[in-house]
This record gives structure tokens, C-alpha cells and sequence, in this order.
């Protein structure tokens, strides 16, 4: 990097939007469009898209994984050509650009965790409440995952929760999703216990349920305290993320037998087609299950090729 700050990503992207209309002759459309990628990214890495890494790339191909094949292209060619720029200008030693998701291929099945990987996590969380002396943000991590794993909940929408948005005597959630758009999330017996003894370590005067700062906890921390605990269960890092406990929830809800509209409603999908790719994973799964634990797999085959008497 030469001199980048985080914090400079509103200067640099005017300036990258000037340049495209001066040098490229971008159409109004296209500079709107550019320009409206170019800050959420911005805002999902906190200020920080000008000195992304591939780390950063990552977090944000994860917010991706929901949106259309078409915006997510979209998206990666704004993010390349506003690298190039940087990089062109003197403002990156580096382009990171090459990380990013290609324009046109084909959606990649969602990462996923075994049952024997969530238990594994929880069994991590609980052996950190069992400590001595305890510390109360371990009933934060239990709460913030039992609703990620739990309900499939965005990450957006689980660090934004108000205060009050989980009663005991409610089993469901109300929430506004993308375009918003209301959707009712299920909420599990453990999932409102968890944040029943979390909530008595929250401030009263303060509006979130997960505060931090001035405000509530950010998508950035929620994905390296995930990393962290995933860690100490023994899953490596780059198999785990915030989004992939939800793709964790959705794809084991399937696989017990969940309709798939239902799963649709829950997940917050405003096309059935996104939620069909987890009937791609489950079928994967039962493949797998079929080559390793038929009970023919272990019998003499019969030999095919040899030539009939």
C-alpha cells in the first residue's frame, strides 16, 4: 500500500467514478451502478474496500453467495476495475482484484459444516463457560451462534438486533430482510435460553442486544470470533465463516426432511432458485452416504466384464 488510510474509500471512489466518466465516457447508468457497488462494499468492510486484502475479498464474496449470478458479476467487475485504479494511480502496490469472484461462471456449491462440526463448536463454547473465573462474552459467543446456527440468520441481521427483539415467550422473530422486506424466523428453545443469560449482561439503556462501542457489534468482529471458536474445535479457518453456519442451518434443516418453500420463507430468499442450491448439497450428501455406508458396499462385486458363458 502508498499511503492509503482507512477511512479515504468516499474519496477514492469518487475519484475512480470521475475518472470512468472522463477516460471511459461511463454512462450515467453504469457510473450509479459503479458507484452504488463500489460504497456497500465499502460499508460491509468498514471502511476499509481500498485496503482490502484476500481475506477482506472473501467476507465480501460470502455477503454475496444469495444475490443472482448476473449482480454478482456486476459487482466483481466494479471491485476490478476500482482496483486496477488504485493500483494504476499509485494508491496500491498491489491488486487484489484477481480474488474476486469471475463474471459468468457458474454459482460453486455453498460451504458447509457437518453435524459433527456444529457439535464440535458448541462443545468448544461450553468448555469456555465452564471456566474459572467466568467471563460473560462467552454467553455472547454462545448466543451469537446458537441464532446463526439455530436460524440461519444473516450476519447483518444478527449484530443489528435490538435489545428486545427475542422474547422468552416467543418462539419466532420478526424481522426486515433485504428490500425490506418482513419474514418470521423460528427461534429454538435453545436459542432464546442463550440469549436469555446473555441479555442480563447487556446494559438496559443500551438498544442493542449485542452492543459494542457506540454502536452494535460489527459483521468484521462477528467473523473472527466465529474463526476463533471454529478454531479451537479443530475446523480449519477457511472452512468456516458467519455465512456458513447459515448455509449450515439451511442445508441439515433439508436434509431432515424441511420443505423446501418453508426453507425458502426462513431464509429470507425472495427466488425459490437460490434455495435450490441446497438440494444440490443434499444430494451430494446422500451420495456420499450411499458409496460409504450401503450395505452392499462391502460385497463381492459382480464382474461385468467378463464375457457370458
Amino acid at each position: 500500500m502508498t499511503g492509503n488510510r482507512r477511512g479515504d474509500d468516499p474519496a477514492l471512489i469518487e475519484r475512480f467514478l470521475e475518472m470512468l466518466a472522463a477516460e471511459a465516457g461511463a454512462s450515467a447508468n453504469t457510473l450509479a451502478a459503479y458507484g452504488t457497488d463500489l460504497r456497500l462494499a465499502s460499508q460491509v468492510l468498514e471502511g476499509g474496500l481500498a485496503l482490502a486484502d484476500r481475506a477482506a475479498i472473501e467476507r465480501l464474496a460470502e455477503e454475496w453467495r444469495d444475490l443472482a449470478r448476473t449482480t454478482v458479476a456486476r459487482k466483481s467487475a466494479a471491485l476490478r476495475r476500482f482496483f486496477a485504479f488504485l493500483l494504476g494511480e499509485g494508491f496500491r502496490s498491489d491488486d487484489p482484484g484477481g480474488a474476486l469472484p469471475r463474471p459468468g461462471s457458474a454459482r460453486s456449491l455453498p460451504k458447509t459444516l457437518s453435524n459433527a462440526d456444529v457439535e464440535a463448536i458448541f462443545e468448544a463454547i461450553q468448555r469456555r463457560i465452564e471456566r474459572v473465573p467466568p467471563d460473560p462474552r462467552d454467553l455472547r459467543l454462545l448466543a451469537l451462534i446458537e441464532l446463526l446456527y439455530g436460524s440461519g440468520l444473516r450476519a447483518s441481521e444478527l449484530v443489528s438486533l435490538p435489545r428486545a427483539a427475542i422474547q422468552p415467550d416467543k418462539p419466532y422473530l420478526i424481522l426486515r430482510g433485504k428490500g425490506g422486506k418482513e419474514r418470521l424466523v423460528p427461534l429454538s428453545d435453545r436459542a432464546r435460553a442463550a440469549v436469555a443469560a446473555w441479555r442480563g449482561h447487556v446494559d438496559a439503556a443500551r438498544p442493542w442486544l449485542f452492543p459494542s462501542g457506540k454502536g452494535h457489534l460489527s459483521r468484521i468482529r462477528l467473523y473472527q470470533m466465529v474463526r476463533a471458536i471454529a478454531a479451537e474445535a479443530g475446523i480449519p479457518p477457511d472452512r468456516i465463516s458467519p455465512h456458513v453456519l447459515r448455509h449450515a442451518f439451511a442445508t441439515h434443516l433439508l436434509a431432515g426432511g424441511a420443505d423446501l418453500r418453508a426453507l425458502q420463507a426462513m431464509l429470507g430468499h425472495a427466488d425459490i432458485a437460490t434455495t435450490e442450491i441446497y438440494t444440490h448439497v443434499d444430494s451430494a450428501r446422500l451420495v456420499q452416504l450411499v458409496n460409504e455406508r450401503h450395505p452392499l458396499t462391502d460385497a463381492p462385486r459382480v464382474d461385468a466384464t467378463r464375457d457370458r458363458a
